[in-house]
């Protein structure tokens, strides 16, 4: 595994943690339903662990295209011709 991708991961990691205790602070997960219809069917854990991987996911998105715009133009051009 390449360094610049710990280097993405590790920080989305710990912000997804920190998310979800805040989401979890204001929602109880037994109170979710699809849309406004029906509870949803899965156990706390489970929906504890989903929204972690949501929220890993979107922070990872996020924290992949701020390292990708950080780039010098030197680095993106490199290897083109003229």
């Amino acid at each position: 595994m390449s360094p610049r991708f710990l280097q993405i991961l590790w920080p989305a990691f710990l912000m997804a943690g920190v998310l979800e205790m805040l989401v979890f602070a204001v929602v109880d997960p037994e109170d979710l339903r699809w849309l406004g219809a029906e509870a949803i069917p899965w156990s706390r854990q489970a929906v504890y662990t989903i929204t972690f991987m949501i929220l890993w996911g979107g922070v990872s998105i996020a924290s992949t295209t701020t390292a990708l715009l950080m780039r010098a133009p030197a680095d993106v051009n490199r290897g083109r011709r003229s």
